[in-house]
This record gives C-alpha cells, structure tokens and sequence, in this order.
C-alpha cells in the first residue's frame, strides 16, 4: 500500500512518516518546502512539492496513491488563516482525492469538536468530519485532545528555566497522548477493517490537570514552578484584540481554544473498546509520567555534563594563568 501523507513535517505528521515507514509502507509525503523536509527524504519517504491550498498540486501528488493520512493544521505564525488551511484546504484535498479514487482517508479532527461551535477550529474540524463522512471516500476519523510534547514548551522548558508558567482559571483536564502513540492508531487504520467509516477518539490514559502536570513537573525536576494566573477576561479581551489585525486571525483563532480549557470539563474519553477494535495493548501507550521522567532526565543529564565541561574549562584556564 501507498501512502500520502500531508501535514509531514508537524509534530504529529512526522510521527507518522515514522512510524508508516518502519512497517514496510511506501511513504509519499506533501510539502511546501523540499529542503525544510529534508529529513523525511533520508528517513525514505518521497517527497512531492504541493499545498493543499493550491488544488492544482494535488492530483499529481494522488497519483499512484492508495490511502492518504492527512495530518495537516494551520500553524500560528502561517500567512494563511485556519479557515483556508483547515477548511478550504481540506475540502480541496477530500475532493482531489475522491476524484483519484482513493481507497483509504485517515482524517485527524479534535475531541468534541460538535460541543465547541463558538471556537473556530473546533467547528471547522466538525464540518470536516461531516464533509468527509458524505464524501464517499472509505475514511476512518481520529479525535486527539492534545499532545505530551507540546507540555515541553508549555511546563517543563519554563520550570527549568526560572519563567513563569501560565495557567488560565481552572484549566479542564486534558487527557494527553504521544504523538508516536498516536500514529500508531493512524497506521494500523489501514489495516483493519472495522476502522472503516467510523470516528473513534484516540486519547491517553487519564485526563491530567494543570496543576497536577506542574506538580509533577516539579518532583522531576527538583526545581519549584513560579505559576502565573491569568485571568480569562484578560486573554479574551487579548483574542479581540489581536483579532482586529489580519496578522493576529491565527493567533486569536487559537486563543478561543483557551475557552474549551477554561470550562473546567476534562477533555477525555473511554479507549476500552478502541484499544480492542485496532488491536493495541494499553500497555504500550506511554504515560505522562513515563515521558515526562525520560525528558527530565535526559535533559538534566545533559545539563550536568555542561556544568563539568565549564568547570573543567574555568580549571584549565586558571592553570594557564600561572
């Protein structure tokens, strides 16, 4: 089976790429820039020059192709809005690859993306579910709610670092999953049939709190969190604000997702029965814990070893001033 994957260079798409490889799939991947994805090219994956958002690139792009998984979003700091890239993109890359006549569509939406229709991205990935479910196309739908390396940046990067780590209210639990875990249920779609045209969410093993994450963070670390409490009046009137300038679209769209946080409602969902239809042990998903504890460590590891370069080379250098 061939594969194109969109959205290959994100923190998820690239996990995929990997894993898709590592199981014997010939691995095609979509992308705006060749060399700023290089390194799927040495992984083994073919590279194809195209946008989702230039429809004319895509049926070259099908052509030979038998499932597509398509982990691509809208970042931040991109030009194009999410209503381009997450909408006008997706029904472009749906329709491009219904008209191919591909035989398997992997779609990746949000958690209650139907609760949410306030919050831009979240209602665009329910009409995309919607869009896709009546395209004709076989598609299986996976639902993450959010992403163990994106609690790097968030928490631990900030608690080694002295910098305040900012928590909104009384953030929801979010029950968080590895990307690589992740792409393991995207991957093994492909391969079971009772993942045909059905949606299942794809979470981890428990919804986790703020302030439970920074606690943890803490015990790992051995460094106390200064935490910052941000008032969500405040980051709303920040969302109107920025929302007043074309630059800041991206940038307020994901800032109403602060308010699916901010309910207080855990972001979660039973995985018994996924777990039993694609065939995965429970075992093999990694926790919180587990992944936090190896990031610390590697990190302080590495920190020490800096420590003892420097003291070695604070030493040498008092030597040769004698």
């Amino acid at each position: 089976m061939s594969l194109l994957i969109v959205g290959a260079t994100g923190t998820l798409g690239r996990q995929v790429a990997r894993r898709a490889l590592d199981e014997g799939y010939q691995v095609r991947c979509l992308v705006r820039s060749p060399k700023k994805a290089a390194f799927l090219k040495e992984w083994g994956a073919e590279l194809v020059r195209g946008d989702i958002c230039e429809p004319e690139t895509l049926p070259p792009a099908l052509e030979g192709v038998t499932a597509v998984i398509d982990a691509a979003t809208a970042r931040s700091t991109d030009s194009l809005s999410i209503k381009q890239v997450d909408w006008e993109g997706k029904v472009a890359l749906i329709q491009a690859a219904s008209a191919a006549g591909i035989e398997r569509f992997i779609f990746f939406s949000i958690l209650d993306a139907e609760k949410y229709p306030h919050v831009p991205l979240m209602e665009i990935k329910r009409c995309t579910e919607l869009f896709l479910a009546e395209s004709g196309l076989n598609y299986t739908i996976l639902r993450p709610c959010g992403f163990l390396q994106g609690l790097i940046g968030q928490y631990a990067i900030p608690i080694l670092d002295g910098q305040s780590v900012w928590v909104t209210g009384d953030m929801s639990p979010v029950a968080y999953m590895d990307t690589q875990d992740i792409a393991k249920f995207a991957v093994r779609a492909l391969s079971v049939p009772e993942t045909e045209n059905n949606t299942f969410p794809v979470v981890g093993r428990r919804a986790w709190g703020a302030y439970e994450i920074i606690r943890l963070c803490e015990r790992q670390s051995g460094r106390e969190a200064k935490v910052t409490r941000l008032p969500f009046n405040l980051l709303r009137a920040v969302r109107r604000m920025v929302r007043f300038f074309e630059w800041g679209w991206n940038a307020a769209d994901r800032l109403a997702f602060a308010e699916v946080l901010a309910t207080g409602k855990p972001l979660d969902a039973p995985m018994d029965d996924v777990y039993s239809v694609f065939g995965i042990d429970p075992k093999e998903i990694n926790t919180l814990e587990a992944y936090l504890q190896e990031y610390f460590s590697r990190i302080l590891k590495k920190l020490k070893e800096l420590d003892y370069q420097k003291a070695k080379a604070k030493k040498k250098s008092k030597k040769m001033t004698f």
